[in-house]
């Protein structure tokens, strides 16, 4: 099989920098330095209280002013966070996103794992019990918070390598509305 230049260097270099945005904000890499696995790790500093930061990803108000547009919220182990990207939908409607909160420490560390619904493709839903997004939140100062996010479980094959472009962008641009909405009050993408 005949491998693009691209999927050459994921193989040959363990830690590869895929992108970072123009506003040089989230920077996107994906480690393959593990024989079967990746792990798509996104990173960004946004320029308020850590407070604030957790609050975006735990509330829902928080989801709902930078995320999506509808948002419920069970925050606990092993709680819920169900939420709708369309305005007109309703939770638990056949659009609805569920994340199973695994774990958390309060303002340091948060893991989901998604259920994954009808629009992923068939071998994600295979593996879906081996993905997970783990979130480290880090005061740099009182004012000033970075966030790592890592994708764990992704199977280090041509079929993933072909999905990355395509979560790094989205991913991209929801990190980029949360730093809009944390820093502006105002997101960058209205749902």
């Amino acid at each position: 099989m005949k491998k693009t230049l691209l999927q050459i260097l994921f193989l040959c270099i363990p830690s590869l920098v895929i992108a970072q945005t123009t506003e040089n904000r989230v920077a996107s890499a994906i480690d393959s330095s593990a024989i079967d696995n990746m792990i798509l790790k996104q990173s960004f500093i946004v320029n308020v209280p850590l407070d604030s930061v957790w609050n975006a990803y735990t509330t829902k108000k928080g989801w709902e002013s930078w995320a999506v547009a509808i948002a419920d919220i069970d925050f606990k182990v092993n709680g819920l966070i169900r939420t709708n990207y369309n305005k007109d939908g309703k939770i638990g409607d056949s659009s609805t996103i569920t994340l199973h909160i695994i774990n958390y420490i309060p303002k340091r560390m948060l893991t989901l794992q998604a259920e994954l619904t009808k629009n992923f493709p068939d071998f994600m839903k295979e593996d879906e019990k081996d993905l997970f997004n783990m979130i480290l939140f880090e005061e740099i100062n009182p004012y000033k918070t970075k966030v790592t996010s890592y994708g764990i479980g992704y199977k280090n094959n041509e079929k993933y390598m072909s999905l990355m472009k395509f979560f790094i962008q989205g991913n991209e641009q929801s990190y980029l509305n949360l730093i809009s909405y944390l820093e502006t009050g105002k997101p960058s993408v209205n749902y």
